[in-house]
């Protein structure tokens, strides 16, 4: 074992809670159907109309019996008489992600809860123990006895001494104990973390990670707990220490410590219904996310100096596309903005593929304090041109996206108008209810 270790005294040491719903889109489609959750086969699908529909959600029962995942296609999924097959409702999953969180803020305060995702939710009970006399386990029990009560939707938890170990807990032991609930402490790591099978179901390692691992000789956290940690950081800096400490059961997050990325960028991308081979359609949809994207980081109030264009090409095709960006004078403009996209797009687009994916991102973000003039364009058209922005910002926000389009966007090819109505980029309505 290696020499280097951490004391558990000196470490922080509190009561997490990793609260995960169980399929979460998924179960609250069936609940909606009054259908049982764990029972029923259901698939939240988006683009279903389509051969390339994603799977973004599976119930239990569908996973079990038809091996379906969140990221399987429309086109390899399995028939069964049994299986429903529902569009996504982005609002109503949000909804009950708001009852959900509520449940918790009659626990403790918001300072001790840290939401991770829409089905995902780290609590700090610590404090609560006195007031509500009850334990971590009891908490748990409760948060899932409410939920169910609440909404009709199971939960599965897991309780450390720190975020890291609630999160491994649930992860690799709640989602198959009977409650549904497991606790891992630090003096629990050389018979829980140690003992995780595939490296990457330890937090932080995906198979790049392992892979780089594995050619330093490591094949499992034990070994990577028993690696030398000057090796380690040495070679992999600040991730190397990490894991290093993780490994451990070490890991000192407070909930309370809000992130601030330092380099932040701005981007929309879509998985197109078919494949794009017509030019013309391509670019239709590269100019409406350009010009959604430019939108965006005007109402942050900044300005962008690179522009990253990204084009997958179609699964049947030889080649996998292009990621591409270029440095540009600070601009948040939609018209230029767009040119560079499409100047992006004619240089390195390869005619004989077909488009699936496109992808618009603005980087290198500052404040919008100036008006970049240049000795290209006249003064008076980038003011124009500014001014125009500005009032199409005003109407979209007003009445909505749709109230407001170029002419393009009812063209064949154009997907603005159907993504006007949705979600983080999925259905956000209620349509489907009765299938």
């Amino acid at each position: 074992m290696s020499e280097y270790y951490f004391n558990y005294d000196k470490e922080p040491r509190d009561d997490i809670l990793c609260v995960d719903m169980k399929s979460f889109y998924a179960s609250v489609e069936c609940v909606e159907r009054g259908l049982n959750p764990l029972k029923t086969m259901l698939v939240v699908m988006s683009n279903a109309e389509s051969g390339g529909g994603l799977a973004l959600a599976t119930s239990p029962m569908a996973k079990k019996v038809l091996g379906i995942s969140n990221v399987t296609r429309k086109y390899d999924m399995p028939y069964h008489k049994d299986l429903l097959i529902v569009p996504p409702r982005m609002n109503l999953y949000i909804q009950k992600n708001l009852v959900i969180n509520n449940i918790f803020r009659q626990y403790v305060s918001d300072e001790d809860i840290l939401i991770y995702s829409i089905d995902e939710t780290f609590i700090r009970i610590t404090a609560s123990k006195r007031l509500f006399h009850m334990n971590a386990y009891e908490f748990a029990v409760q948060f899932q006895r409410e939920i169910y009560h609440e909404t009709g939707l199971f939960c599965t938890i897991g309780i450390g001494d720190n975020p890291l170990l609630s999160k491994l807990a649930l992860d690799n032991e709640a989602k198959k104990n009977k409650d549904m609930i497991a606790t891992w402490r630090y003096e629990d790591v050389p018979n829980t973390v140690w003992q995780i099978k595939n490296m990457t179901d330890f937090w932080g390692i995906n198979t790049r990670t392992e892979k780089t691992l594995n050619n330093k000789g490591i094949y499992s956290i034990k070994e990577l707990a028993s690696y030398d940690y000057f090796s380690l950081k040495a070679s992999m800096g600040i991730m190397g220490e990490q894991l290093f400490a993780h490994s451990w059961g070490v890991d000192r997050t407070k909930l309370s410590d809000v992130y601030v990325p330092k380099s932040k960028s701005i981007g929309n991308s879509q998985v197109l219904m078919k494949d794009y081979t017509d030019v013309t359609e391509i670019k239709i949809v590269i100019r409406e996310i350009a010009e959604q994207v430019a939108t965006r980081i005007r109402s942050s109030g900044k300005q962008t100096s690179c522009v990253r264009l990204t084009i997958g090409y179609s699964r049947f095709d030889s080649e996998r596309g292009f990621n591409r960006q270029t440095t540009i004078q600070p601009t948040n403009q939609s018209k230029e903005l767009t040119a560079h996209c499409m100047r992006l797009f004619d240089k390195f687009y390869n005619p004989k593929m077909a488009v699936r994916n496109i992808a618009v991102s603005y980087s290198k973000l500052t404040d919008d304090t100036s008006l970049q003039l240049n000795l290209f364009d006249e003064p008076t058209e980038i003011i124009a041109n500014k001014e125009l922005d500005e009032v199409v910002d005003t109407i979209r926000n007003r009445y909505g996206f749709s109230s407001l389009v170029h002419a393009s966007s009812y063209m064949e090819g154009s997907t603005a108008l159907k993504r006007a109505s949705l979600v983080g980029g999925h259905a956000g309505g209620n349509e489907g209810i009765n299938q």
